[in-house]
């Protein structure tokens, strides 16, 4: 491997855009994955572009690197499979529709657009939703893509600038150094962490565990739902820090199917689909859309994603060995949050101002 300045492990959506940040200023790069470019969390992911406002930090983050998005796709948005399908919070009583109108007025001071809508107005959007439900969020500028092509373009774009990958397996980091699968030492002057949950096998201090979640796809449904749908209950179920758990989460992809979520499960790493979780998650969406029940599901499967303690990743500078970076531990946001991490990585590493501050997401928060 030629002599290169920055060394990414990991080739899924996060890896691809610090290796896009990296040489767009300059850096000759080297992106090392022992799997597909675009697997692993990337392909398991529903691939929503969604601003979350959990705390002060995931917003400014969210909201970034959602805008971020939407100059990526530009006027080319077929090759992510982009749709700008906003999403809608639904309020199933009077307490959730309080927690909605919290989320407007906190989405709003960052000027994204949001509309409160009634029962009335909430049915004629979707009329799938089952009846007696309080209203709703639209979230307009939400979103969704295709990760993997996602991932593909931007490595295919840091490779027109010089940067080159390798499919090999880091098997230990270095002081400025990777050693690989084969006994090769690669050194270089940054080394970028960008492998998810297989961070902790490179770094076992890393404060990341994983989390497990079940995803299904529907055979096609054109104008079933037209917004990605979630309940505001979602929120509690998606940070939490123990204990299993299911929330509604549905996703009109661009084929016209229909993705079910979600589910979270700690403590296992069994990539298998678990009838039992499946059917509480697929039950749980059907209180919401009762003719989801009468829909052919095609396919099922599962993803591991890398949490931290506070839900918020790990972007910056390790102590762990010189010359070490992480962009890690983005649990279900990290296609959402990828391209704000890459340009905040890359801001630190080359000494630049960032566009929203870095400090939220420092690893040393942890020490």
């Amino acid at each position: 491997m030629n002599a290169v300045d920055a060394i990414v492990i990991g080739a899924g959506i996060v890896g691809a855009a610090c290796a896009d940040a990296l040489s767009e200023r300059g850096l000759r790069v080297a992106v090392i994955e022992h799997d597909t470019a675009g697997g692993g969390a990337t392909a398991a992911g529903m691939g929503h572009l969604v601003v979350m406002d959990d705390n002060l930090a995931e917003l400014a983050l969210t909201a970034y690197s959602v805008a971020l998005w939407r100059e990526l796709v530009g006027e080319r948005p077929h090759r992510h499979e982009y749709s700008n399908c906003g999403t809608i919070w639904v309020a199933a009583d009077e307490e959730e529709l309080a927690a909605a109108r919290t989320k407007a007025h906190t989405l709003s001071t960052f000027n994204l657009t949001c509309t409160m809508l009634s029962p009335a107005e909430l049915y004629a959007r979707e009329p799938q939703l089952r009846p007696g439900l309080a209203g709703g969020l639209l979230v307009a500028g939400d979103g969704l893509v295709y990760a993997p092509k996602s991932t593909r373009i931007l490595l295919d774009r840091a490779m027109r600038r010089g940067a080159i990958t390798r499919r090999a397996r880091v098997t230990a980091i270095e002081d400025h150094a990777v050693v690989l699968d084969d006994g090769a030492r690669v050194e270089a002057q940054h080394i970028v962490l960008a492998a998810g949950t297989g961070s902790r096998a490179l770094l076992p201090e890393l404060p990341v565990q994983p989390k497990k979640g079940h995803l299904a796809i529907t055979d096609r449904y054109p104008g079933f739902v037209r917004h990605q749908l979630v309940e505001l209950g979602y929120i509690k179920s998606a940070h939490a820090s123990s204990g299993d758990s299911v929330a509604f989460n549905l996703q009109p992809r661009p084929t016209g199917q229909i993705l079910i979520g979600s589910s979270r499960q700690f403590d296992t790493v069994d990539p298998a689909v678990e009838p039992a979780m499946l059917a509480r998650m697929l039950r749980h969406a059907a209180t919401l859309t009762p003719a989801l029940a009468e829909l052919n599901v095609l396919r099922c499967w599962t993803g591991l994603r890398a949490a931290t303690p506070d839900g918020l990743p790990l972007i910056g500078p390790s102590g762990a060995r010189r010359g070490l970076w992480l962009a890690t531990g983005h649990e279900g946001l990290g296609i959402t949050t990828a391209l704000a991490t890459a340009q905040l990585l890359a801001a630190q590493m080359q000494g630049e101002s960032s566009v929203i501050p870095y400090h939220p997401y420092l690893p040393h928060r942890f020490q």
